[in-house]
Parts: structure tokens; sequence; C-alpha cells
């Protein structure tokens, strides 16, 4: 006889909500509706084992709405988080804070826990770094080698002061210089052989986690434990997945893997004196240098993009490079004695590393999707191959075992939590808020969606403006029309614009423009300076303009004043000749459905909703959202895509517009 489904009994919220109110109250905060109901509905999920995916809009409050739950929570619970700003925002202040208001309430043990490149290596500080043939060096020469001599003495007092030894807290230091105080977890010695593990900053973070009922990770991290099946996090019960809409765009970057030919030639150099004295004419080293340029031959002979149809040449190169790099792996062995060879371990990585990545290009699994990168800018050229979707392995190894719950601003788009469920792994039909039929089916994953709204009135103290009457945005770029609505625009703004474009010759030609024809105000542009210093100076004075691509669409918070008015110069789809994007496309089509809605409208919702949430950031904000492109009004699509933002009152007339920000400006007091 079946087994006939038991319905649980209401579950007690009462004190999560108690404990939350206590939070706010010691924080000096305010109780926010959309809050107290997102911490009953986190809360609700832990405890019936069900998924949730929860929409709260900026300024909810939304950490503590899920901080407080999972600390009260009977198992462990991990925080995954997509940003590092998010990350420190959690870590540095609001846990603690938490902790210090209502910690006698809850079990409070919380840890951070990254990947182990993240952590300085205190082996590689302390007997040096491999160079280029595998012999240990101590430091490098000139200026490189004093900023080295930094980190290794930052490093040191960080294990005299019980410090985590986290690359973020780190003396300024670029990507180049961190390799030469870490290793990845290939590189590294493991706990067992290692002189000093007992100190490892990486292990201390590991052994923490384990004793922690909180403990807060990044999307990747959480990838590659769940989805790729390595253990990277102690056991937990459920995960808390904020910054969710950028999920499935972090795993499959984690299971990302590229392939250079200098890769492969760096890792024969590195293994030579390992394994040269086989006997033979060539040393397996040697067959893989060989292999190395069979691969050049056939990269040379491949154009750039996505490879639909491999020709026999790269396939060749494929399993030569495979065959070769499994050879050279096995030919190390194993180590005789009771030293560690630090430079070894790493050789014999970095074979095994060449090997795992070829073998996986040359099976050409329909299942994954491959493509050319060309060389630029003294970068080679690099064959990159990446997962055709991620929402089944999501699915399978991830929702299957653990409760989940997906957090954002922005989870609805085109006004409902479809889209963005089903590429997580869960389908419509197994909603329960909605009567869903298969919500009782074997081998359903049950989700409710909930939205929890936002403290901010969007239809006064928003407007989104549409410039109806511009000509469609073409493949040259900026136009003379779309330059001189920017220009009319900023001008009534007096300056207090965040510029969103499509490219960096987008926002190049946009601050040139603005710089010429209105040289009273400060125009500044991504690239010219880093990130955190040009938007201490936009913050500082609103009589300036900041021009940016993508980075800027979703990581920048500067409330008040300062941004009034957020210019879009196109709806940002995906370019065509984008690799995995076009796939997707084309995969779902072939399987019925519209592959233009389903991947390019969407990733076009998504950076829309993130890029128009750049305006409102408080309850006193006030400014215009203006799209420069008419298809957001014209278009079939263009309602989907509307349905995506936030409900500010809509105009497509520009003097309505520009009207509204010179009263915006002249109520500055500037």
């Amino acid at each position: 006889m079946p087994d006939v489904p038991v319905e649980k009994e209401p579950h007690d919220t009462s004190r999560v909500t108690e404990v939350l109110s206590a939070a706010v109250t010691a924080l000096g905060g305010q109780e926010r509706a959309g809050q107290v109901q997102m911490a009953q509905a986190v809360s609700t999920a832990m405890h019936d084992g069900r998924h949730l995916l929860v929409q709260a809009g900026t300024g909810t409050g939304k950490s503590l709405a899920y901080l407080v739950p999972s600390l009260l929570h009977g198992q462990r619970v991990v925080v995954a988080t997509a940003t590092l700003a998010l990350q420190h925002q959690l870590v540095e202040r609001d846990i603690p804070r938490l902790v210090e208001a209502v910690g006698d309430r809850l079990d409070a043990s919380y840890a951070v826990l990254k990947g182990r490149s993240n952590y300085a290596c205190l082996h590689r500080i302390r007997e040096g770094v491999p160079d280029d043939q595998g012999v240990l060096v101590d430091v490098p020469e000139g200026t490189m080698g004093a900023e080295v001599l930094k980190l290794r003495a930052w490093a040191e007092e960080e294990v005299e002061n019980g410090g985590t030894g986290e690359r973020d807290n780190a003396p300024r230091h670029n990507d180049r210089l961190w390799r030469q105080v870490s290793v990845n977890h290939r590189e590294c010695l493991g706990a067992a052989r290692c002189a000093f593990a007992a100190e490892c900053f990486a292990e201390r973070a590991k052994e923490k986690a384990h004793k922690s009922h909180l403990i807060v990770t990044n999307h990747s991290l959480l990838a590659i434990d769940a989805i790729e099946g390595v253990p990277m996090i102690p056991d937990y019960d459920v995960v808390v997945i904020d910054e969710a809409h950028e999920l499935t765009a972090r795993v499959t970057q984690a299971a990302t893997d590229e392939l250079a030919v200098n890769d492969v030639e760096r890792a024969a150099r590195r293994a030579n004196k390992y394994v040269a004295d086989r006997g033979g004419a060539n040393s397996p080293a040697d067959d893989l240098a060989d292999a190395a340029d069979a691969l050049a031959d056939a990269l040379a002979m491949t154009p750039p993009g996505r490879i639909d149809q491999r020709t026999d040449q790269l396939s060749d190169a494929l399993v030569l490079v495979r065959d070769a790099a499994r050879a050279l792996a096995s030919a190390f062995g194993k180590e005789e004695g009771g030293d560690v060879d630090a430079a070894r371990t790493q050789a014999k990585g970095m074979a095994q590393e060449v090997f795992a990545t070829a073998e996986r290009m040359a099976a050409g699994k329909d299942s994954d999707v491959m493509w050319l990168n060309e060389a630029r800018d003294r970068i080679p050229a690099r064959l990159a191959i990446a997962p055709l979707q991620v929402w089944g392995q999501m699915r399978d190894r991830l929702l299957t075992d653990k409760t989940v719950v997906f957090t954002s601003a922005t989870l609805m788009l085109g006004g409902d939590f479809n889209t963005v469920a089903g590429s997580v792994g869960l389908k419509p039909s197994e909603r329960i808020d909605t009567g869903a039929p298969e919500v009782e089916a074997e081998g359903a994953l049950p989700w409710q969606g909930l939205d929890v709204g936002s403290p901010f009135d969007y239809g006064r103290q928003g407007i989104l403006y549409v410039a109806r009457h511009l000509p469609p945005p073409g493949r040259d770029g900026l136009g003379k029309a779309q330059l001189d609505e920017i220009v009319e625009l900023i001008d009534a703004a007096e300056g207090r614009t965040l510029g969103l474009f499509s490219s960096r010759r987008a926002a190049e030609t946009a601050a040139e423009a603005v710089r010429e024809r209105l040289p009273h105000l400060t125009t500044l542009a991504q690239g010219e300076a880093q990130l955190p210093e040009l938007a201490r100076q936009f913050v500082e004075d609103p009589h300036t303009i900041l021009f940016g691509t993508l980075s800027l669409w979703q990581g920048l918070d500067v409330p008040g004043e300062t941004c009034q008015l957020v210019l879009i110069d196109r709806i940002p789809f995906p370019r065509p000749d984008d690799p995995l994007m076009s796939a997707r496309q084309r995969a779902a089509d072939k399987a019925g459905g519209n592959g233009f809605m389903q991947v390019a409208a969407t990733h076009a919702a998504l950076l829309l909703a993130q890029g128009a949430g750049r305006l409102i950031r408080t309850t006193t904000d006030r400014g215009v959202v203006a799209v420069l492109d008419p298809r957001l009004a014209t278009a079939r699509y263009g309602g989907f895509l509307k349905a995506s933002l936030p409900p500010m009152w809509t105009t497509t007339d520009p003097q309505v517009v520009r009207k509204a920000l010179t009263r915006l400006a002249g109520g500055s007091g500037q």
C-alpha cells in the first residue's frame, strides 16, 4: 500500500519572530513587515525540508531574515554568497552584531570557508616556490621580491596573532604576487605530509568549520563540494544561497575548464627532472612536450569561437595530450623516504590537471560546449569547455540531498519565479503554493515562491523612461541621436549619473562626448582607476558622472543624491557570438522551446533588473532609470523585460523626464 502523505502541523515561528525582534531592537533598527515574513518563511522551509525562493527587495534586511532562523535551526547551515562584498558584510558586520545582540539565545558559532588558494601557504612561504624548472627558489629579484617579503611577513604575523591568513586581509597585491605565497588544492602537500600542518591557515579554517553551527562560503566552493563531488564543506542540513540570481553563472564558471599550449609545455618542463631517467628515446615529459606541439598546430588551424564539429587534427591532438599527461602523472610513482618534495608534488599536480582537462575535452560529450578563445594582449589562445546546462546537476546533487533557500532582490523574471526556479533545477509543476499537480509525485522536489516586497515606494520614488523616439541600437555603437540624448539627460540632472553600457567602447564614446559638451561636470570612465577609487570620487561630488560596464551593473551601491539618473544604453542581450549562450539557445530551440526567450531574454531581464536596482537604495532616494533602447517599448518581448523591473512610474516623454531631473537637481541643495 503506497504511503499516504501526512499533513504536518504548522511550524511555530514565534521563536524566530521573537529573536529577530530582539536583534532589530538591539541594533537600533525598525521592524519591517517583509523582513518578519521572510524570516518566518525561511524558518518553516528549514523545519519542513522544502525548498524556498524568496525575493526580498533592497532595504528589506534579508541578511538578518535568514541569519536568525539559520542560527536557531537544529542542524548546521551553510550560507553561500556570490560576491566578496556580501561575504565581508556578513562576516565583518552582520553576524558579529547579531551574535553580540542575541548570542545567548541561539547557537552563535560560525566560520568562514574558502578555497585553499585564498589562504597563505606556510610551506611555500618558508620553503620557497618552485621555478619553471621545478627548483625551489627563495624570493624573486627586485620590486616583486620586496612585495613578496611583505606578504611573507604579514603571514607570519597572522600566525603569531591567531589570524586567518586570508587573501582578503593581506597587504595590497596582484594575482601574480599572491601565487608566490599560496597553493591550489592540487599543489597542497596535505595535512598528513606537511611539516606546517598544525599552523596551516586552510586547515585551521576547516577545523573551525567542523565545530561551527553556521558556515559562510561562496557559490563556487558550494558547487565544487555539492556538484563536483569534491568534499570541501563539513556535512550540513540546509544551505541559504544569497545573491541567488548569480548562482547558475557561478556554478557554470566553477565547472568550466581551460587548456592552452603553454599549460601543457609547462607541465612537461616541471616534470622532466622527476621522470627523465627512465630509459628509451623519450621520457614521458618529452612525450607531453611533443603532444603540446601537436596541440599548437591544431589550434593554429581552428577558428576562434564555438567548436561544434572538431576536426580530426584537433581530436587527435587532444587524445595525444590526454594519453601523454596520464602516462606522465603515472610515471611519478610513489615518493620514497620520509622527505616531502613540494616541487615534485606541484609538478605531478600540474600533469594531473592537464590530463583531467584533456580527457574531458577529448570525450566530446553532448552535455559540454567547447570553444576557442583567441590570443590577445599576451594571453595565448585557450580552449575552454563548459556544461551546456547546470540545472540537472543542481537538482540531482544538491536539491535532492539538502534543503535550499534561494534569496535575492531579483528572482522574479517576467513577473514570476518559474524562470529562475527552472534554471536551478526546480519545476513549475512542483510549486506547493500554487496547487501544482506534481507536488506529491515520486521524485518531486516541492518548493515555494515568496515575494516579500520592498520598503520602497517605487511608483513615487522612481521613473522608468524608455526613449521610444530613438532609433534601435546598431552594431556600430552609439550614434549621434543616442549621444545627444545622453548629454541632454545628464545636463538636466547636473551630473549625478551612473551610466551602464553594454561595452567598454560605448562607455568610452559616451564619456568622450560628455567631457567635450559638458566640461563643467566631472566625467569618470571605468578603467581609468580601480573601481573603489572611482566609486569614492563618484560619491564625494554630486556633479559627477560614472560610466562603466558589467561590474557596475551589479556591484555598486551608491544611495543618496549622488545617483539620481541611471542610464542604460541598450537591452543587455548576450553577444550573438557568445559560445555558451548561443549553444544553450540552440539547445532550447531543438527541445521545442523558445531559445531566445529562455536564454537571451532571461539573461537581459536579469541584468536590466540589477542595473535598474542601482537607483533606489534607501526610502529617500529619488530618480530616473533611462533606457535608450526603444525595443523595451516596441518589441513583443518588452513586456517580459519590464515585468522584471521594479514597479516604477513609466513614461516615453523626454520633456517630462528632463523636467523631473531638473527639479530633482534643484532640490538637492547643491
